[in-house]
């Protein structure tokens, strides 16, 4: 991988992938009731998520200062694996949340 754009692409997709997974298997202690480990595993998850925002970010920065990202399958994957992720922590947020409630 020769292009930036695809270093990129990919490292937004393994951050990203990693944030959901760590967010799921939080969702998995908090369903146990082991909340100290689902919110370490969220903190992961969010650190993860912060590695992937920061390459979208980059990118963001080389478009604004002129510099023409090549759009490609590759790089809208991304996208979506970042936006899925996002969403997906913030929904099993709210799950932890409702967990720790009803114990």
């Amino acid at each position: 991988m020769d292009n930036p754009t695809e270093l990129v692409s990919m490292n937004i997709i393994a951050n990203s992938g990693d944030a959901r997974s760590f967010a799921f298997a939080a969702l998995e202690e908090a369903k146990k009731g082991n909340f100290e480990e689902a919110d370490e595993l969220m903190k992961k998850s969010n650190e993860s998520a912060t590695l992937a925002h920061k390459a979208q970010t980059e990118l963001l920065f080389a478009e604004a200062n002129g510099n023409k990202t090549d759009i490609n399958v590759l790089l809208i994957h991304s996208q979506d694996h970042l936006m899925t992720s996002m969403l997906a922590a913030e929904l099993i947020k709210e799950l932890i949340l409702l967990y720790k409630d009803k114990k």
